[in-house]
């Protein structure tokens, strides 16, 4: 599974993200944005960052990132 993570600095949603992926092994590609007006236009699905890709999938942000995984069994719901 091929899994792109898109960031900016100083974004605390997307280091959440990576503790996500980091906690459950799940292996990532960070790029980080510099240029996000940019970004947008070649994505735009794209609301804020996070933003994942996996497979080519554009999923979205952090909420959607972590629906896909749990519905795919990637992740565990932590109690």
């Amino acid at each position: 599974m091929n899994i792109q993570v898109y960031t900016i600095p100083g974004c605390t949603y997307c280091v959440k993200l990576k503790r996500l992926l980091d906690r459950d092994n799940i292996a990532y590609i960070q790029t980080v944005v510099d240029d996000t007006v940019s970004f947008k236009l070649q994505h735009p699905k794209c609301s804020g960052f996070p933003f994942t890709v996996i497979d080519g999938e554009e999923i979205g942000g952090i909420m959607d990132t972590a629906k896909f995984l749990l519905d795919k069994g990637l992740v565990k719901r932590r109690k």
